[in-house]
């Protein structure tokens, strides 16, 4: 087993956030089996983080292979298990080389910047998920960061931009709600949250976030998106559950 402590981010937000814990995910994974990449990684939030301490992620190889690693990742707060993570790595094959997607847009303009408080990077739409007028369960919001020192970085980068609007997707349909009642008008958090990396991808490029959500029920939502390059390459897909309460 192999140790691993992460510093949590300033961030405007009551709790420890989700994203954060699965680029740590992500980067421990990365330590913890250097010689692959990251495949795709299951992740289960089991009880609240906390803003003041940090993290430690315990790694496991649950099974060593020449083409795959599996790890088991455990994140713990004095011994407190708050999230926890089955990552699958791979050393890539050569084999067809196929997507079926559907166009993207342009890139939106840049008097179509918006302010997203948790992604502290350049991000446009076209949509605004603290409308609460009712609206389909879709979403697209394009986004580019800085350039990373070490572009081993950037799928860690990517993971943790995945975890912040698909609530808010959910949420359009019901007239009256958006994204920004969240803590007042309902209150969420996430379950489970899986993510799919098909190509090597890089966040300083511009990268489509394209979101659905086929349906919010029994006090839950599923949402699940896309992240597609500015040229159309598809390079990564994830999923997520959660917890939505609305006052009675």
């Amino acid at each position: 087993m192999r140790c691993f402590r992460g510093p949590n981010l300033s961030l405007p937000y009551r709790r420890l956030f989700g994203g954060q814990l699965l680029a740590q995910f992500v980067a421990a994974a990365t330590l913890g089996s250097p010689e692959k990449s990251v495949r795709s990684m299951h992740a289960n939030f089991v009880r609240e983080g906390l803003v003041d301490e940090e993290v430690t992620y315990d790694v496991v190889h649950r099974h060593r292979g020449r083409s795959f690693d599996t790890l088991q990742i455990s994140a713990l707060q004095q011994d407190r298990l708050i999230a926890v993570a089955t990552v699958a790595m791979h050393v890539p094959d050569d084999g067809p080389d196929v997507q079926t997607i559907s166009d993207i847009p342009p890139i939106p303009p840049a008097d179509r910047e918006i302010i997203v408080g948790l992604l502290p990077w350049e991000t446009r739409s076209v949509d605004d998920l603290d409308e609460p007028a009712a609206a389909p369960p879709h979403y697209e919001l394009w986004m580019r960061t800085p350039p990373a020192n070490d572009p081993g970085q950037y799928p860690a980068v990517a993971a943790y931009a995945t975890d912040l609007t698909v609530i808010g997707t959910a949420l359009r349909p019901l007239d009256g709600y958006s994204q920004g009642g969240n803590g007042t008008a309902f209150h969420s958090a996430v379950t489970s949250h899986t993510i799919w990396f098909h190509r090597p991808l890089r966040t300083d490029d511009w990268l489509l976030l394209r979101q659905d959500s086929p349906i919010i029920a029994g006090g839950r939502c599923y949402g699940r998106g896309d992240l597609i390059t500015g040229n159309g390459s598809l390079v990564a897909s994830f999923a997520q559950e959660a917890v939505v309460r609305f006052p009675s």
